[in-house]
């Protein structure tokens, strides 16, 4: 029995026995989230969303927005080339133009007097801009003291055809950005246990196979948190990552998490034929990981 067939019968074995609860195995702090520059205040309502997702789909590390005019009213500048890439919505109350009919004397403008209207302004993030003070948030934050696992580092450093991999700074969230072709993960310290922060890493050289020039998974139309094929390659990525675990021989501090992480998956996937998915992610993943191990360069070099 290979390391893969083993990796999927106790997965298997775990979700049907039930799984706990998936848990971020880093540390996260409030002050990741979207926010404004100038007031350092949280966006509200979809603006979150919509710049979380950008955030990711660009790779940009820095949790802070603002308007062409606010960089440069600070000092600082947007970068020669560099264009919007989101916008904040919001509403604006607007006085009627014919509040004063009806009105009996005395009486003072009411809420009724005004209408809201949608708007929308352009914004930057400040990794792409010049010139600007970018304060860290977080300098308190908690940290752990970890070596290098020796034997999955070793996996990371052998990946041909790389991609760029940012692992230095503290992070509230973990990504692939196709657009740049780069890793986003918390660093080492933020993690209780080394092995999860590598598991992270596998899952997200997980993803960066299935690019155009490596493997050639179709993903880049899976935008949605509740699209089948998005949810699909998150079982690729996750799968991918117990394997290299389980090459490492660290898969006795990750595998439960991994469960639980497929399962949630598989209950968004909202399909009755949850393991024939599981099927298909496992086939997927094991070129996936094969790849990452240089299993399928070696091979066609071979072959020529």
């Amino acid at each position: 029995m290979d390391v893969y067939e083993m990796i999927n019968n106790r997965i298997i074995e775990s979700l049907e026995k039930g799984v706990a609860p998936w848990k971020c195995p880093w540390l996260k702090g409030e002050h990741d989230e979207p926010r404004n520059f100038v007031s350092t205040k949280k966006y509200n309502g979809i603006n979150p969303f919509l710049l979380g997702m950008t955030a990711i789909a660009k790779g940009y590390s820095s949790p802070f927005w603002l308007t062409y005019r606010q960089a440069q009213s600070l000092g600082g500048n947007v970068k020669q080339g560099e264009k919007s890439p989101a916008f904040v919505v919001f509403y604006k109350q607007i006085e009627k133009k014919d509040k004063d009919e009806g009105r009996q004397e005395g009486e003072t403008s009411s809420r009724d007097d005004f209408y809201r209207m949608l708007r929308y302004t352009p914004v930057f993030n400040t990794d792409q801009c010049d010139g600007l003070s970018v304060p860290d948030l977080h300098p308190e934050r908690k940290k752990y003291e970890h070596e290098v696992i020796a034997s999955a580092q070793a996996i990371v450093d052998a990946m041909p055809m790389r991609p760029t991999i940012e692992s230095e700074r503290q992070s509230n969230r973990a990504f692939y950005s196709p657009s740049s072709d780069k890793v986003v993960v918390p660093y080492l310290a933020q993690y209780e246990h080394a092995e999860e922060y590598y598991s992270t890493l596998f899952h997200e050289l997980g993803h960066s196979t299935g690019a155009a020039h490596r493997l050639d998974r179709d993903f880049k139309n899976s935008v949605s948190f509740a699209d089948h094929e998005y949810s699909k390659e998150e079982l690729v990525a996750e799968f991918t990552a117990s394997y290299l675990c389980g090459i490492a021989g660290i898969e006795h501090r990750t595998l439960d998490n991994s469960a639980a992480y497929l399962e949630s998956w598989t209950k968004r996937l909202k399909d009755k034929a949850n393991k024939k998915w599981l099927t298909w992610a496992a086939s997927k993943a094991s070129k996936a990981a094969d790849f990452i191990r240089g299993v399928d360069v070696m091979e066609q070099k071979k072959a020529a």
